[in-house]
């Protein structure tokens, strides 16, 4: 325990270490933006996505002096004040001259202009639109290739040699496939308005040159192209979409529970190109939004393959969604039900007023969603086609937003949301949000603001303040009450909860930063009390966690200390993870590394922690730790040319308490995993 005073000590000194000349330091807070929104969801597959679209963003920068409100609001920290803000100063003041002008801003504090710099920069000159011809194409367009590979050092339980007798008995006590993971996207763009992508992948454990496969696993298309006069977008192949609060449909990331505690309103952002490696959450088809005026009108056709877990011949018992296809029991659940989905939209928007109507059917072509009869999911969709209608609203003015939506089933069930936002000065703001999701309403692809993964089975009332009274200083929190009326997976009664949050964020541009957060959540579920009766019981997690930043021209030291602490009828367990980061990128060098080391202590799993490191350009990966040991990454990239760029990642988890690390097929023998993560980025 000394050790880890000493530890801590150090680490603090070293980063309270300031100097007062100019930072070269480029720091990527929006990753922090995302390590803390995943760090309180399980929805990983939408987390990788969102990571996915904004290293893209940020490898392809917005001009301030020409981007639009469409494109800011593909970067969910952003309010819509701020986006206000930016246009109105372009507007009123022209032509921006330096990056700096953003602090001129009154809706921008410091810390959102930190978390903006990655994705604007200042062009030397105003460039406009070019049309669409053969030369403009092939001399302007962009074309990018990406190649990751990643690979765990130490041999796993599932690609151990086993005898064919063996196998012939037991099949899946193997994987049929290599022990690396593998993927290449490839893009082409235009100006934005023509782009082009082609994606395949082969996660770890799944065939790729073998008897049983040659070739990818999982491959991905799509080609769009926008504002064709009326035509503002057209898509063929695998697109994503959202429309409304995402009460009847959204591929896109929930806004919620964070530090941005008054940012839960859902974007409405039509159809955009799936360019992630997710192999569930998309559509594939055509989609096409025309706009006359004021008005758009979409449409959209969807038939794709997904995995699934036959009862019989004609019956599906459950939607397999994590796409992994390593042992022969995963791949005869591949591709088993075609899926079909039909549907529009019709949309009224005014800089101030917006009104929306979406319909959507879905249908499991010869199959039938039939679960497991239990009395928890009693209320799940059963037959073979279901439908979806809604109306969504948005009406605002400079100080008030009022926005919300309100959708239907097949079988006459409600699903509503409903939200009040204030804004009576650029540094205060409030939010309070009403949601019910009937027991009965079923929606395949509904994604809206909910404690559950989908909307079903919850009530609730969300209350958010942001305030900004001093320079430097942000204040965030948020309080939110629940109740689901009907039983849950693990609660064999209705239940209720609440959840709290406040952070206090100091940010002194190019020199320091730190934040410190407390957030507590009860719920309640199934529990086995000391002399062995079962009840629904409340549990209660407290999480504390303080993070300190500071530059010294080429360095970046972050310094961090999360605990938790979990308690319920019969057991209390607790944790804690110090970790020390440094990054260095050298003025004038084409190279940047990070280094970071993490210890991490707690009674079980209960009271597991997140690694908040870094990570390498379009691969998120946010490990969970439970138990004792040490995390270690060392992150490094090198822009051998402006064309050509090469990213790796070299991580090791050392546990000082176990012999072996995973389980099942995952199982390593030894108390050390050791991975390896590499991207190669080819502009041409």
């Amino acid at each position: 325990m000394n050790r880890l005073y000493i530890f801590l000590l150090i680490s603090l000194l070293i980063s309270c270490y300031q100097s007062k000349a100019q930072s070269v330091f480029s720091v990527n807070k929006w990753t922090e933006y995302v390590e803390e929104i995943a760090s309180e969801t399980e929805d990983e597959e939408r987390i990788e996505s969102l990571y996915a679209e904004l290293s893209y963003l940020s490898e392809h920068p917005f001009d301030l002096n020409q981007v639009t409100a469409e494109q800011l609001e593909r970067l969910p920290f952003l309010s819509e004040s701020q986006i206000r803000d930016i246009l109105f100063y372009r507007k009123r003041y022209g032509r921006m001259q330096t990056i700096y002008e953003l602090k001129n801003m009154e809706e921008l504090d410091f810390q959102t202009i930190e978390l903006l710099l990655p994705f604007v920069y200042i062009a030397e000159e105003t460039v406009e639109k070019r049309p669409f011809t053969v030369d403009n194409l092939v001399d302007y367009g962009k074309n990018e290739l990406y190649i990751r590979y990643d690979q765990c050092f130490q041999q796993k339980k599932g690609y151990r040699p086993l005898p064919d007798s063996i196998l012939a008995v037991y099949p899946n006590r193997q994987y049929v496939g290599e022990p690396f993971y593998h993927s290449l996207r490839y893009s082409y763009t235009f100006d934005e308005r023509l782009q082009f992508g082609i994606v395949a992948e082969k996660d770890a454990g799944e065939p790729f040159l073998n008897r049983h496969n040659k070739g990818y696993d999982f491959y991905s298309f799509h080609f769009i192209v926008k504002e064709l006069g009326w035509l503002n977008t057209c898509v063929v192949g695998d697109y994503k979409m959202s429309f409304g609060q995402g009460l009847v449909v959204s591929n896109e990331f929930t806004p919620g529970r964070n530090a941005a505690v008054a940012q839960t309103e859902r974007r409405t952002y039509g159809f955009r190109r799936h360019f992630s490696t997710n192999e569930e959450d998309f559509f594939r088809g055509a989609a096409a939004t025309a706009r006359w005026r004021d008005i758009d009108v979409s449409l959209f056709y969807s038939c794709k393959k997904t995995d699934a877990t036959l009862a019989d011949s004609l019956t599906v018992s459950s939607i397999k969604t994590d796409g992994l296809h390593r042992t022969m029991a995963e791949r005869e659940k591949a591709y088993i039900v075609s899926m079909q989905t039909i549907g529009g939209n019709i949309r009224y928007a005014t800089p101030d007023v917006c009104l929306g109507i979406t319909a959507l059917s879905y249908s499991f072509g010869n199959y039938r969603m039939m679960p497991d009869a239990k009395p928890y999911n009693l209320f799940y969709f059963r037959g073979n086609s279901n439908l979806n209608m809604s109306v969504d609203y948005l009406w605002k003015n400079r100080y008030l937003k009022l926005y919300g939506e309100t959708a239907i089933s097949a079988n006459k069930a409600l699903a509503t949301l409903h939200a009040l936002q204030l804004n009576p000065a650029s540094y205060f703001s409030f939010l309070l949000l009403y949601r019910y999701y009937d027991k009965k309403y079923q929606a395949y692809f509904g994604n809206a603001f909910s404690q559950n993964s989908t909307p079903q089975n919850e009530q609730g009332l969300y209350l958010g303040l942001q305030f900004a009274p001093f320079a430097y200083w942000k204040l965030s929190a948020y309080a939110d009450f629940f109740r689901f009326p009907w039983l849950k997976y693990g609660v064999d009664a209705p239940s209720a909860g609440k959840e709290y949050m406040v952070q206090a964020d100091y940010t002194q541009m190019e020199n320091v930063s730190f934040y410190l957060r407390y957030k507590y959540r009860e719920k309640e579920k199934n529990q086995t009390l000391a002399d062995g009766t079962a009840s629904v019981l409340p549990y209660e997690q407290h999480r504390l966690r303080f993070q300190m930043q500071c530059q010294r021209q080429s360095f970046l030291f972050k310094t961090s200390l999360e605990g938790i602490m979990y308690n319920q009828a019969n057991k209390r367990s607790k944790g804690f993870m110090p970790a020390q980061s440094i990054g260095w990128r050298p003025a004038g060098l084409p190279v940047q590394a990070d280094l970071y080391v993490a210890y991490f202590h707690t009674d079980d799993y209960d009271a597991r922690l997140s690694s908040y490191e870094k990570n390498i350009l379009y691969a998120f990966q946010m490990p969970q730790f439970y138990g004792k040991g040490f995390r270690l990454s060392a992150t490094f990239r090198w822009d051998v040319s402006y064309k050509l760029a090469f990213f790796t990642k070299l991580s090791a988890t050392y546990y000082t308490h176990r012999d072996a690390v995973g389980t099942d097929l995952e199982e390593i023998e030894g108390n050390t995993k050791t991975d390896i993560s590499a991207i190669l980025r080819w502009k041409f």
